[in-house]
């Protein structure tokens, strides 16, 4: 093995140094090849001590070893890329979700490429000639299952988040637990007293959507006396703010809650509040979903439920590499955490 004394004289002298190979690493470490192998190709779980794996990395980055990536990829028959499709570039949550994943894909030698597929409902085209010669896997983000008939043809591995975990055309599920999230809602309006309840709806077809309503539905049984009115509107804050407006002028008594499926229909409903001359919250109280920047950004603050997008990211690209290695990804809803802010109030 070349020692730092030689790498140093070669410098001097103007001679290139020798790359280290994993021989050299595998003697600095004390360990066989086929150890730096599974170490260092990140198969190593199960076979191999975390000491083990922690020496065989540190001598790696002593020596400065680095992997033909290259040759490795064409030997496994992998590009060692994931495609991400998500209904839109223009929504936070996604941008958080593909954070998390490249974050744990990186850590793995992985890319990933960031695909839209608009609304999520409508049909996504194979991103590439064939996205089979192109990709090691797919994850997709909040999708209906029938807008992804082409790339699910391409026979790739497929992870869905944040879907309908009864899909069976998926290998692996990543879901936050969105009934919980409402069901936090639901009782907080509840505890303070409110009975007239807007459900101001996202009108984007999807799982995550349907999911909402009917934990609201479920939720407000409970309160024989409560009453909810649902009003479907476009996932942007003037679609809201029109939808909202007839909410709350429409006929019978004025609405003390708006229920909102989103933090931008949240922002819309409260923009129609302030319209019709009334105060949030001590007209109307005003609830959102996800926990974007924006809802700290509307005066008052959004009352909202906080989803942990990067770690959807992150727990799908792990579901993907567990797919990939032939191990069992792992499963359980994400926790959420309802965020009590000044958008609500007693009746």
């Amino acid at each position: 093995m070349t020692s730092r004394d030689d790498t140093h004289d070669a410098a001097a002298t103007g001679t290139p140094a020798t790359p280290p190979t994993s021989r050299d690493v595998a003697r600095a470490a004390g360990v066989s090849q086929a150890t730096v192998s599974l170490v260092l190709g990140d198969k190593w779980r199960g076979r191999v001590s975390e000491r083990t794996a922690d020496l065989v990395r540190g001598a790696a980055r002593e020596l400065g070893y680095r992997p033909n990536l290259a040759a490795r990829n064409l030997r496994l028959g992998r590009t060692r890329t994931a495609l991400l499709v998500v209904p839109a570039l223009t929504n936070e949550f996604f941008a958080r979700v593909y954070a998390g994943a490249a974050r744990t894909a990186a850590e793995h030698d992985f890319g990933v490429v960031l695909y839209p597929s608009p609304e999520g409902t409508k049909p996504a085209r194979d991103p590439f000639a064939s996205a089979q010669a192109a990709l090691d896997g797919v994850i997709a983000s909040s999708m209906a299952t029938e807008a992804l008939g082409a790339i699910r043809g391409a026979g790739l591995p497929l992870v869905m988040l944040d879907s309908d975990p009864d899909d069976p055309g998926a290998a692996a599920h990543v879901n936050l637990d969105i009934a919980d999230g409402m069901r936090l809602v639901t009782e907080h309006l509840l505890a303070l007293g409110h009975r007239r309840f807007v459900h101001l709806a996202s009108a984007v077809d999807s799982w995550t959507f349907d999911v909402r309503a009917a934990a609201l539905h479920d939720s407000l049984r409970r309160a024989p006396d409560a009453v909810v009115r649902t009003v479907p509107a476009p996932l942007d804050v003037h679609g809201a703010r029109q939808a909202a407006e007839l909410a709350l002028t429409g006929p019978g008594p004025r609405p003390t809650a708006l229920v909102c499926d989103d933090d931008i229909l949240a922002a819309g409903a409260c923009k129609a509040v302030r319209r019709l001359g009334l105060r949030v919250p001590e007209d109307v109280s005003v609830t959102g979903f996800d926990d974007l920047a924006l809802a700290t950004a509307v005066d008052p603050e959004l009352t909202t439920v906080r989803l942990p997008a990067e770690q959807v990211g992150e727990r799908g690209m792990a579901a993907l590499l567990a797919v990939l290695d032939g191990r069992r990804p792992e499963g359980g809803d994400l926790p959420v955490e309802l965020m009590v802010r000044g958008s609500t109030a007693r009746v």
